[in-house]
C-alpha cells in the first residue's frame, strides 16, 4: 500500500515538476552526496530505515520500502529527489519542518534518491559497542546531546534530562511515545554502551 501511495505521489510530482511548480523550487542537481549522507546520518537516521546509511529508525517511513517500487518502475532519480525535497520542506509531525534547509536539503534529498531501495548498507552489528557511534546513528536525529553534536527536537533534550544509566538503559530497551524499542534490534552490549554514553555525557 505504501509503495502504491508513493508511486501515485511520484506520478503527480512528475507533472508538477514538469510544469516548473513546487514548494521552494526544484532541485537542479543531485547535490553533494557526501554531505547528504553526513546530514542524513545526523538528522534523519534515528527515524527512518535506509540500509545504505545503516539506519534502522521506525518513527518515520521505511525509505527503502517506500522507493523500491518506484525505482523498479523506472521513475527518474530527479523526480524522486524532488519528492523527498518537498517532504523535507513540508514535513508533518513528528518530523520537524525544515530539519535541513537550502543546499543541505537538496544534498539530503539527492542522497536518499540515489541510495533508497538499493540496500548495500551495514547492519546494527557493524556499529560494534561504541556508544557514541550507536547514539549518532540511531538517536541523534531525535535528541539533543552536546557530546554527540546532536540537536534533535523530537525526543527529550538529554542534556537537560540527564538520565542515569539504569533510566537510559531501560528507555533504549523499551522505547515509549514515538521512540522505538531497541531491544532485539541492538544487542544487550550495544544497549548498555549507548546508555552509558548518554549517562556519562548528558549535561556536560
Amino acid at each position: 500500500m505504501r509503495r502504491a501511495l508513493v508511486g501515485a505521489l511520484l506520478a503527480a510530482a512528475a507533472l508538477v515538476l514538469a510544469a516548473g511548480c513546487g514548494t521552494g523550487g526544484k532541485a537542479t542537481s543531485a547535490g553533494d552526496q557526501t554531505n547528504g549522507k553526513r546530514l542524513f546520518t545526523a538528522k534523519c537516521a534515528g527515524c527512518h530505515v535506509l540500509a545504505a546509511a545503516s539506519a534502522q529508525g521506525t518513527v518515520g517511513p521505511n525509505l527503502d520500502d517506500a522507493f523500491a517500487g518506484p525505482k523498479s518502475e523506472k521513475f527518474k532519480q530527479s523526480t524522486i529527489q524532488n519528492v523527498v525535497l518537498d517532504q523535507i520542506r513540508e514535513a508533518s509531525k513528528p518530523m520537524p519542518a525544515n530539519l535541513v534547509k537550502g543546499q543541505d536539503a537538496i544534498d539530503v534529498a539527492g542522497y536518499v534518491a540515489t541510495v533508497a531501495g538499493q540496500g548495500g548498507g551495514g547492519t546494527p552489528a557493524d556499529l560494534g559497542t561504541d556508544g557514541k557511534k550507536i547514539f549518532s546513528t540511531d538517536c541523534s536525529s531525535c535528541h539533543t546531546l552536546k557530546a554527540a553534536a546532536a540537536s534533535g527536537t523530537i525526543g527529550p533534550n538529554l542534556d537537560q534530562l540527564k538520565p542515569s544509566f539504569p533510566v537510559a538503559q531501560h528507555q533504549v530497551e523499551v522505547g515509549g511515545g514515538v521512540m522505538p524499542a531497541f531491544k532485539g534490534k541492538l544487542s544487550q552490549a550495544q544497549i548498555d554502551a549507548v546508555a552509558k554514553f548518554v549517562a556519562d555525557n548528558a549535561g556536560k
